[in-house]
């Protein structure tokens, strides 16, 4: 089949979740026969070939604003699509729900990953709030099919929408990582760090994670990996802080990030908005202790496996001190149920079959437009 896929940054991943998941799902989809494109912003992605690991690569420029960047691109992505039709169309971000009707009226079908409830996000003005909130009665009307990556915002879509969604996963790799290149550019030591990975936006709660680290007096460090484009004054702020023990990396990708997840002490998951969240479930494939902020998307994950902690430095800070008092056999006990978790619901093969199916089914229905 000719799979397009639009509404991320593009691949090779630089940047966060969605990308990350297009190049995982995209290169195993062309791995299994399929012809696979995907849509790539043209000042975020510099890989200078038009095709990477068998993945057909489309750079078109995008509007580098904080507000238009994804769906300027995604449009424009869209009118590409239109001009090179494909059998199906997956879409990424509940934002670009709308421009998932142009398709559909051509007769190509048209899936969207709506991934979690976005307008939640600090970041967004009320402008930015609403767009999301109406783009959410959309999933309603013109997608073939919706994809949620948490069951948690799949029960929101039914409950509040009455939409039935397709629940698929998120996947990770799990199994050990051998090499250390990138703890001895940083001077760390296996098992002698605290992890955390997110764009430092305000409701990842990197501010949260930096102060509460610092009411504690573990004798380890704190590795705060990530960055965002559109977020200086609270980067800033994050990083004001003077404790020796806190290093920040910016982003990190490719092997060094696998590297940082699977020789870390414990890894800290203060997120509190979206779906699955990739960097949670990929320190649980390292069989990393996780210690996760109390809400449903991260509890649904990480449960029992976790310690869960709520959204206050006070409460974070307790649980980081309880962590590091845990005998060295009951922190390595939560990570292998943490690794058994996700080879048992986050398998990256097993995601793919569960796309490769739903696509599958959307190229088989009748494309005529049935709303």
């Amino acid at each position: 089949m000719r799979i397009a896929l639009l509404g991320t940054r593009g691949i090779p991943a630089n940047y966060g979740g969605f990308e990350t998941f297009a190049e995982e799902l995209s290169v195993r989809l062309a791995r299994r026969g399929h012809h696979v494109t995907v849509y790539c912003r043209s000042n975020n992605i510099s890989y200078p070939s038009s095709e990477y690991r068998g993945v057909r690569l489309v750079k078109l420029p995008t509007i580098p604003h904080k507000y238009f960047d994804t769906v300027a691109h995604t449009f424009l992505s869209t009118l590409h699509l239109l001009f090179h039709p494909h059998d199906v169309a997956l879409y990424c971000n509940g934002a670009n729900t709308i421009f998932t009707v142009l398709p559909r009226l051509a007769g190509m079908p048209a899936v969207i990953n709506v991934d979690g409830l976005e307008r939640h996000r600090k970041k967004w003005n009320a402008l930015a709030r609403l767009w999301y909130a109406f783009s959410e009665r959309l999933t309603t009307l013109l997608p073939s099919a919706v994809v949620t990556d948490a069951e948690a915002i799949a029960r929101y879509y039914f409950e509040r929408h009455g939409q039935p969604t397709r629940f698929i996963p998120y996947g990770a790799d799990t199994g050990p990582v051998e090499t250390c290149e990138i703890l001895d550019r940083l001077g760390l030591e296996p098992d002698g760090y605290w992890l955390y990975v997110s764009r430092m936006e305000p409701e990842n709660n990197a501010l949260l994670v930096v102060r509460a680290f610092g009411k504690t007096s573990v004798d380890k460090k704190l590795v705060m990996v990530g960055d965002a484009p559109y977020a200086r004054d609270y980067i800033r702020r994050v990083r004001e802080t003077r404790d020796p023990r806190i290093l920040f990396t910016g982003a990190i990708y490719g092997q060094g990030y696998h590297e940082l997840q699977a020789h870390s002490f414990a890894y800290i998951h203060a997120t509190e908005v979206g779906g699955t969240h990739p960097a949670l479930i990929e320190a649980m494939g390292r069989a990393r202790c996780v210690l996760y902020l109390d809400n449903l998307e991260n509890a649904e994950v990480a449960g029992e496996t976790g310690i869960a902690f709520e959204n206050s430095e006070a409460s974070l800070a307790a649980a980081i001190q309880c962590v590091a008092a845990f005998p060295p056999e009951e922190r390595l006990r939560r990570g292998q149920l943490a690794l058994e978790v996700v080879r048992s619901r986050y398998d990256w093969e097993r995601v793919t079959d569960q796309y490769e199916d739903l696509v599958q089914q959307c190229v088989s229905k009748t494309p005529e437009v049935s709303w």
